[in-house]
């Protein structure tokens, strides 16, 4: 695993076509800015570890909101 420190509005290149950007550090948290191809999937880890079962109240954060997130303004 490879990891990395990097400061508000510093970018990560993964390959040539997906571009993190660290949006907002706050306590422990961090907002990251996600450019990818709309024919890439972006899926937070704790989705994919229930791929086939139905959205329920037992897995709220099963939410997958398909958008093109280059359309997105970045928060400050």
């Amino acid at each position: 695993m490879l990891v990395l420190s990097r400061k508000v509005c510093e970018k990560i290149k993964l390959g040539d076509s997906i571009t993190l950007t660290i949006v907002k550090v706050s306590g422990d948290k961090v907002r990251l800015g996600i450019e990818a191809p709309a024919d890439v999937k972006v899926l937070r880890d704790e989705l994919e570890r229930y791929p086939d079962e139905p959205h329920t109240l037992q897995h709220p954060s099963k939410l997958l909101i398909e958008a093109d997130l280059r359309a997105l303004p970045l928060a400050s």
